[in-house]
């Protein structure tokens, strides 16, 4: 036994010191050392890194705080080039589910082999031709290019919405905080190539900027994705979990190409659980589940309850919603349903809530083809206690064309 317990303990001290060593290079990258040293240091005395290690040397950082986020980030960047070929995919018994045609990992693979070959045969050689000459062709040419490359927000929304959240279940997040600013540069890039072509003045060299920052990005991000983030997605959900997933996906969108079929597991199906139809009993009325639901997603606007402790406890499922919204929200916190950039103004309006500073903001936005008024309210018990916030989202465009009168009696 006391081998046993001598054995544990050398391989928690050597996993120690790994760590250790991995978090010297990091903090010798945000020093200025050269990235090529570094990489050395790493082959000499690493040599090797597993999906776990990395999960646990981000959550590590963030946690400290000893560098700040927005430099840790710069740092992220540069770990593929030193972690690239060293990678060990420690993975479980999955049936290897990335292979099985419409398991969502199997789609994300084929939506990013169309990403690849659109970067390499399209965008690339016409970005090429529009280096040696910024005809009109040539423009007409990159900015169709682009037009199909913005469909990517669907693949992201997909990771974040969907992905994201459960990662989170099982205390990685990493690729939360990290993924997700990329993913947001790589959008905005991407619009603002779009917006040069489309109003081109003759600056070549900004678009040449843009447009290879944009393949660069995207070609990493596929890396990032299929070597760190889908093995560790793999290693850590339960079948049941990418069934949801799987289920969901199609609520968001597919980017490029639709899954090659349905998906279904080799064990049985899941059954879904028919909602329970009791009856509620409440202070103007009586009714029960199912018809509270229906009551509820029939209402001509969206919907979500965030608890006391800025937990989406609930959103309303109607036939057009607005926004995305998929169930894996249920039970994250509100600040990780958002892109990083636009976290602040949540965590201030919440803030402002609960010390009782408002009751209540307003925000209206053009969204695609709506003009969108999204309403936040904070809901308090008798006692004026603070126990959530509810988010009131409506296209106002159909109120906004009303003229006249139209009255029920004449």
């Amino acid at each position: 036994m006391s081998e046993i317990i001598n054995n544990r303990e050398q391989l928690t001290n050597k996993n120690t010191e790994r760590l250790a060593l991995l978090k010297e290079l990091f903090v010798d990258l945000h020093h200025g050392r050269n990235l090529d040293e570094v990489k050395a240091h790493f082959d000499a005395l690493i040599g090797r890194i597993t999906v776990d290690e990395m999960t646990r040397l981000q959550h590590e950082f963030i946690e400290e705080g000893s560098i700040p986020l927005a430099e840790l980030q710069q740092i992220y960047q540069q770990h593929s080039a030193i972690f690239q070929g060293a990678i060990d995919f420690e993975t479980h018994d999955n049936g290897k589910q990335e292979y099985q045609p419409g398991h969502p990992v199997h789609t994300f693979k084929l939506e990013n082999q169309e990403i690849d070959k659109l970067l390499s045969t399209k965008l690339q050689v016409h970005l090429d031709a529009f280096a040696k000459e910024d005809s009109a062709e040539n423009i007409y040419q990159l900015i169709e290019d682009i037009n199909l490359l913005l469909d990517i927000d669907k693949h992201y929304s997909r990771k974040e919405n969907l992905i994201f959240p459960y990662l989170e279940k099982y205390g990685i997040y990493g690729p939360t905080t990290n993924m997700w600013r990329i993913d947001d540069f790589i959008r905005d890039a991407i619009k603002d190539g779009r917006q040069q072509l489309a109003n081109y003045l003759g600056d070549k060299q900004a678009v040449i900027n843009v447009l290879n920052f944009v393949i660069q990005e995207l070609a990493g991000m596929i890396y990032k994705e299929e070597n760190i983030l889908f093995p560790m997605a793999l290693n850590h959900f339960t079948e049941d979990e990418w069934v949801k997933i799987a289920h969901e996906s199609d609520e968001i969108g597919y980017c490029l190409i639709a899954p090659a079929q349905l998906w279904k597991p080799e064990r049985k199906a899941l059954e879904e659980k028919a909602i329970s139809e009791g009856f509620i009993k409440m202070e103007t009325g009586i009714l029960s589940l199912k018809q509270v639901e229906l009551l509820l997603n029939h209402l001509p606007v969206d919907i979500t309850f965030i608890d006391q402790d800025d937990v989406v406890r609930y959103f309303s499922h109607g036939k057009e919603r607005i926004f995305a919204r998929t169930k894996a929200v249920i039970g994250r916190t509100v600040q990780n349903c958002h892109p990083p950039r636009s976290v602040h103004v949540v965590e201030k309006l919440l803030a402002d809530f609960k010390f009782g500073k408002k009751e209540s903001e307003d925000f209206w936005i053009q969204f695609k083809d709506k003009y969108v008024y999204i309403r936040y309210f904070a809901v308090r018990d008798e006692n004026g206690n603070y126990i959530g916030t509810l988010e009131f989202t409506q296209n106002i465009d159909p109120l906004k064309a009303i003229e006249g009168e139209k009255r029920i009696f004449y």
